[in-house]
């Protein structure tokens, strides 16, 4: 649970009444982005105030006609939907960086320069970035920002989303130590053993993720994984 100083207040004005809530601003990107989270790991205190930072209550008959329940997870997670959210300035510094890395990261392993079909480094989409001026909002749901970025993106660099098929060859002793790995880029739909003992599967994943995908593989069998773009 939160230290209820680095807690920050959610809330909603409804029935000439205020209604406050004190959370974890960790909480807060997963649940603008429309994730399920459980809010009762997130409450710093499991109550709803009429000001939080004084420790007042509204009477339990105006939470029952405005939110139709006593749950304090369901009446939290109301707050946080129709509501506002109050942070200090540190904490929406914070909260901004970290999603300003999650989207150059998502672009950088989904996204390549079509010319070339390669990925563009992170650092090459951060300058882009700041140059088209691209401004995060801490609560806009995540494929949102993504589209915004990529509208700024596009006009600077030769960027497009693309997925790759694949084969991949491994030895047949290699196979338990590297389906693991490969698991974490997608799912590999067609497979077969050669009479020689070599396994061989192909999937689809992000173009931008093939190199990293391949480099992970080579690395754990010494160099005798086999990785081919499939129509190239």
């Amino acid at each position: 649970m939160v230290d209820l100083d680095d807690a920050i207040v959610a809330r909603l004005e409804s029935h000439g009444e205020r209604f406050e809530i004190l959370l974890d601003p960790a909480a807060m990107d997963q649940i603008k982005q429309g994730k399920e989270v459980d809010l009762g790991k997130y409450l710093a205190v499991e109550d709803v105030f009429k000001d939080a930072r004084k420790g007042t209550r509204p009477a339990e008959a105006m939470i029952k006609e405005v939110f139709g329940t006593d749950d304090i997870v369901a009446i939290a997670k109301h707050i946080i939907e129709k509501g506002e959210v109050q942070m200090t300035a540190e904490q929406r510094k914070e909260l901004l960086e970290a999603k300003r890395r999650q989207i150059i990261t998502y672009i950088a392993a989904n996204a390549i320069n079509p010319q070339t079909k390669l990925p563009h480094p992170p650092t090459r989409i951060e300058i882009a970035l700041e140059e088209g001026k691209f401004h995060v909002d801490p609560f806009k749901p995540f494929d949102k920002e993504v589209e915004e970025a990529m509208k700024v993106l596009r006009p600077l660099l030769p960027i497009r989303f693309e997925k790759s098929r694949i084969a991949i060859k491994l030895k047949g002793e290699d196979y338990g130590r590297c389906i693991e790995e490969m698991n974490k880029y997608g799912l590999v739909d067609r497979e077969e053993w050669t009479a020689d003992g070599s396994w061989i599967g192909t999937m689809e994943i992000p173009a931008g993720l093939i190199t990293e995908l391949t480099d992970k593989l080579k690395n754990r069998t010494h160099g005798s994984a086999s990785v081919k773009l499939m129509g190239a």
